[in-house]
């Protein structure tokens, strides 16, 4: 049995929703399906209700908490794990979850992350994806519809290519706001993200790729012509096979590595 939670009030710079729908955590916990053998690390645990699920099947995991109130409240309700419960107080976008890795186990990593920074973290994130088995996430779900548009869909853009560079990108179901407390003011969805062993698409630069998705989307009303000239010119694009006239959103992963590849290649030659 743990012990009765000390009352905790929701900190609005901390972006807390804590989640308290049983039935909805059950269901995250079968789109988990974590077992003892995983190494399970969860952000911004909050009062632990879906700690609670997570501990009592995998019977282990390292919680990174920003708010300092949190962790004494969380120690107390899982002191029975002992060790096996391992607090983490850092602020996650900082944090080297690298760190957490134990020989040739990857982490299985699960989050309600706050809205505010859910975006910025992801990207945090993404850049550790070689420690990672798989990541599930609680965002905002304008967020996630934008991780797992396709090409020519309208909310198809950087965070989506970068996501999907690094990861299978599953959008799971939807949370309505009466899932948490306090209820927040838009729907939530719950995500899945596997990061690929072996990359589909390899940019030769990743520095370069990130340059190239991120400069073709600055207007991403304008053509590739006008918003990837400072870059390269209209006719490098129809060298790879790309049409200068078409918008950024039409774009797959592909042809954005392809381009990145080319400037790549051609590093230091004139381009206009």
């Amino acid at each position: 049995m743990s012990k009765k939670p000390v009352a905790h009030k929701a900190r609005k710079r901390f972006g807390q929703n804590f989640l308290h729908d049983h039935g909805v955590i059950r269901r995250i916990i079968r789109a988990i399906s974590p077992h003892e053998s995983d190494q399970m690390v969860e952000i911004g645990p909050g009062l632990g209700a879906l700690t609670e699920e997570l501990l009592s099947e995998a019977g282990e995991l390292d919680a990174v908490e920003l708010d300092r109130d949190l962790p004494p409240i969380l120690r107390a309700k899982f002191f029975m794990y002992g060790d096996k419960f391992r607090i983490h107080e850092a602020d996650a976008m900082k944090f080297d979850f690298s760190q957490l890795r134990k020989g040739e186990k990857r982490l299985r990593i699960v989050g309600n992350l706050p809205y505010n920074i859910s975006t910025q973290l992801i990207f945090h994130l993404l850049s550790h994806s070689g420690n990672v088995e798989d990541m599930h996430f609680m965002l905002q779900k304008e967020v996630v519809d934008r991780m797992a548009a396709g090409p020519g869909e309208n909310n198809y853009g950087r965070l989506g290519i970068m996501a999907q560079y690094y990861c299978n990108v599953e959008a799971l179901f939807k949370v309505p706001p009466g899932a948490f407390n306090p209820a927040p003011k838009v729907d939530s969805a719950i995500i899945r993200l596997t990061p690929y062993h072996d990359l589909p698409y390899v940019a030769e630069d990743v520095e370069q790729f990130k340059t190239v998705v991120r400069t073709a989307f600055n207007m991403r009303r304008k053509t590739l012509r006008n918003n990837l000239k400072p870059l390269l010119s209209a006719e490098s694009l129809e060298s790879i096979g790309i049409d200068p006239t078409l918008r950024p959103e039409r774009l797959s992963v592909a042809d954005f590595v392809s381009i990145s590849n080319f400037l790549t290649q051609h590093k230091g030659k004139e381009t206009d």
